[in-house]
């Protein structure tokens, strides 16, 4: 057995995944995080600074060096290509830890795990505006375009019918539960652009600010939003009018020892595996299917941890064989012992991630009718 800790310490792996298909369309940078985001701030929307940008929504980021989650403002954005929209990044429960979704750039909007970002972004899709012989016309329901300056312009009502829109996560507990449509799942396996270097720019200097870190501004950052990417001092800045519920876990004793904003070291300091609860299909027999697929990855991830256990439990016994093994080569074995500990976390969380979609039914994409812009 695996002796339990403290959630705050989980591993916080930063990794590129090895992915084809939709699978690396929806994973993309995988950060695991052993605690759920806080909720997302109230803000307004700065006015469009200019013909071609779009919207790209708010959301907590996560910096595993200072083990604290960060705000990264909302912000507009040229878009990288004629035709291309902004589909979100996203946080969701993967079964041991909440992983997140890297935003892309791509021909239509994928599966943003169904959080209502605001601003167009309702949950699914996009109704901030549309593309129309090479020029954006935007949305004035739910966009702030000063007309007077940008004339591609139309108004449509947005009804908001998707779940609560601070809530910051897909999945676990409190998360949302909504799942990709077939038409999102098809939007994940077309070609797509990563964020572009002014975004990265935008994330790295949102890091760099304390004041944008929750356990500074517990949810509510000064800095919400931001007319171009990582303009925080500029007069377009705008504040968070509300902030979000922000509880994290305490930190544990048993971490003494290590740095708070370490990871695990070795597997018998991770949280042990939650057993699969039985599915539900209404489907007897895919059921049991289903449940006996589970059981078997538990397994087979609990002897792993096991086996790695006791590989790193040998070279511990080893070391004081050898002659008086100094400061550096312990540290040299502990950080391999964390590296691999991480590794194959991050591999069985993104194991049971990628069962748990084989497994969630497909939905029917909605009907919907999108008005034409005025030519």
């Amino acid at each position: 057995m695996r002796t339990l800790f403290s959630p705050r310490s989980l591993f916080t792996t930063l990794a590129m995944l090895v992915l084809s298909g939709a699978a690396c369309a929806q994973i993309g940078v995988g950060i695991s995080v052993s605690f759920g985001p806080p909720e997302l701030p109230v803000y307004e929307q700065p006015i469009c600074p200019g013909e071609g940008y779009i919207w790209t929504p708010g959301y907590w980021a996560w910096d595993a060096e200072g083990d604290d989650y960060f705000w990264v403002p909302g912000t507009w954005v040229v878009a990288p290509q004629v035709g291309y929209f902004w589909t979100p990044g996203w946080w969701g429960w993967g079964g041991s830890a909440f992983l997140f979704h890297e935003g892309y750039w791509g021909p239509r909007v994928g599966f943003y795990g169904g959080i209502n970002y605001g601003y167009g972004y309702i949950g699914h899709g996009y109704e901030g505006g549309r593309w129309d012989h090479g020029h954006f016309f935007y949305n004035r329901s739910v966009n702030n375009v000063n007309v007077t300056e940008i004339h591609n312009v139309y108004n449509t009502t947005v009804v908001n019918n998707y779940n609560t829109p601070r809530v910051s996560y897909n999945g676990g507990q409190g998360g949302i539960n909504e799942r990709a449509t077939a038409q999102e799942q098809a939007a994940a396996n077309e070609r797509h652009i990563p964020p572009v270097a002014v975004q990265s720019q935008h994330v790295q200097a949102a890091r760099s600010e304390q004041q944008l870190r929750a356990s500074v501004n517990h949810g509510k950052p000064p800095i919400a939003a931001t007319s171009k990417p990582a303009a925080f001092n500029d007069r377009g800045v705008v504040p968070a009018r509300a902030g979000g519920n922000y509880n994290p876990p305490p930190r544990s004793a048993n971490t003494a020892g290590r740095p708070s904003n370490s990871p695990a070291v070795h597997p018998n300091e991770l949280p042990a595996h939650t057993r699969p609860a039985a599915p539900n299909t209404g489907n007897q027999k895919l059921d049991q299917k289903y449940q006996q697929q589970q059981e078997k990855l538990y397994a087979q991830q609990e002897k792993e941890h096991q086996k790695l256990q006791q590989k790193q439990d040998q070279e511990h016994q080893k070391l004081p064989q050898q002659n008086a093994p100094n400061k550096q080569q312990m540290q040299q074995v502990e950080q391999r012992h964390q590296q691999q500990t991480q590794q194959l976390e991050q591999k069985h969380a993104q194991q049971q991630q990628q069962m748990q979609s084989r497994q969630q039914p497909h939905q029917a994409p909605p009907q919907q009718s999108s008005p034409k812009p005025p030519k």
